[in-house]
């Protein structure tokens, strides 16, 4: 027999070895689960851009307004490393930021956003589809939170897992709390987004799963009524056994009260993610002793207002309102308040005079003036009083300080409720003893 021949007949042999090969591959089922436990890490790379644009509210009796341009981007680089699971869901987690950056352009006004590196080391915590994080090493910044609460919880995409083992050419449907975590929708109205197994095959020496996914889906979110529709796919890594990258390109449709667009964005967002990654900063020795639970300290937040000249940190029940002009007012979530006035030093009443000013003022307005806790002096340059009150029926404290710095001097004045008093007046001690004065207040002419 020739040697050609030979050589045709075992090639032939082999490659339909090889085909038989795959073919059983191909028909075998696979199951594409990622199993989460306690102190697994991961690497996370995230890269984000946008374009399209967004039409104003019309006001009644004017012209609409014209459309504007939205355009942004944004890069997220982090080591994760899981701390809490429970039934396989992951409740918390731990992060290290090397890049946390977001760019939008809304019409010609640019805007920027970051994390400071003094509190790139994040604990995030999810519960029922909602995000909450606060650094062990600073307070945050509500803009900071925003910029954690609006990315990807990466261990949520394991609802984009099917929940039993799949063939080539199956399908199956994305998880409700998968699709709130990729459409950030608070409340969906009908649709969904479907999976296929597409391809198995190996690059690298390593099998991996293809899977594309498709659909729309209809809600709410804090833009409002929305349409997003939503086309990728992803690889899955059956060696570590994790969703190891996604591609997904998304339409955006704003809707307006009657349901027709009134803004359209799309966009693309691509995931890389590599597990068993150690990070030493994220390492057992690394975090002993480092407050990984929620506290009254490690929670607070960060106001810090270069224009309005102020900075301060305090409890997250409360939430600064606008300013207006030399004055800053904070919410609590009980009905209490709190009402920072700024003043050139030189105007700064005393304690004993901004006590008899609020005394009076109280009075003449038919208030009820039930009990006093005379001036004191609560810090250096921080001085302290408070008045019990009655009105309507109603009982509060007004909880005052005045506040003296080389920039200027700080009025605050609280209405305190009832319920919690104790808690609430330590609060506003809290802020008035952290608050800095940033620039200097010149004496109004």
């Amino acid at each position: 027999m020739a040697l050609h021949t030979r050589l045709g007949r075992m090639a032939a042999v082999l490659l339909a070895a090889a085909t038989s090969a795959a073919w059983a591959t191909a028909e075998e089922p696979v199951k594409l689960e990622e199993p989460f436990r306690e102190g697994r890490s991961y690497r996370v790379s995230t890269r984000v851009d946008l374009s399209g644009t967004l039409t104003p509210p019309a006001e009644k009796g004017k012209p609409a307004p014209k459309p504007l341009t939205v355009k942004g981007d944004s890069a997220i680089d982090y080591d994760e490393r899981l701390l809490t699971v429970e039934k396989g869901e992951v409740r918390k987690t731990i992060r290290l930021y090397g890049r946390m950056d977001f760019e939008r352009t809304l019409g010609d006004r640019p805007q920027q956003s970051t994390l400071r590196p003094a509190v790139r080391r994040l604990v995030v915590m999810r519960q029922n589809g909602a995000k909450a994080p606060f650094s062990p090493d600073g307070p945050l910044t509500w803009g900071e939170i925003d910029l954690v609460r609006t990315d990807v919880f990466t261990p949520a995409l394991a609802g984009m897992l099917p929940d039993h083992a799949v063939r080539l050419g199956d399908r199956w449907d994305v998880s409700t709390d998968a699709v709130h975590e990729l459409t950030d929708m608070e409340r969906i109205d009908d649709g969904k987004i479907e999976c296929r197994l597409d391809d198995v095959s190996a690059k690298d020496g390593r099998r991996q799963a293809r899977v594309t996914f498709s659909g729309a889906v209809r809600g709410a979110n804090e833009d409002g009524p929305n349409r997003q529709q939503l086309d990728g796919w992803y690889l899955f890594d059956l060696e570590s056994n994790h969703l190891s990258y996604l591609y997904l390109k998304g339409v955006h449709s704003l809707l307006d009260a009657d349901g027709k667009e009134a803004g359209r964005v799309e966009g693309r967002y691509v995931l890389s993610r590599k597990a068993d990654v150690s990070s030493r900063e994220l390492g057992d020795e690394a975090l002993k002793g480092v407050g990984l639970e929620p506290n009254a300290g490690n929670t607070l937040l960060l106001y810090d207002n270069p224009d309005f000249g102020v900075r301060f940190v305090y409890p997250r029940r409360w939430h600064p309102a606008a300013v207006r002009g030399s004055q800053l007012a904070l919410d609590g979530a009980d009905g209490s308040g709190l009402l920072l006035t700024l003043d050139a030093a030189a105007r700064t009443p005393t304690g004993e005079q901004f006590l008899k000013e609020s005394r009076d003022w109280l009075e003449s307005r038919k208030v009820k003036v039930l009990g006093v806790d005379p001036v004191r002096s609560a810090a250096s340059g921080v001085e302290h009083f408070a008045l019990t009150t009655e009105a309507a029926e109603q009982r509060t404290v007004m909880d005052y300080y005045v506040v003296r710095q080389a920039n200027g001097g700080a009025m605050l004045a609280g209405r305190l409720q009832m319920t919690e008093l104790d808690a609430l007046q330590k609060e506003v001690e809290g802020i008035a003893r952290s608050l800095a004065i940033t620039k200097k207040i010149e004496e109004r002419k």
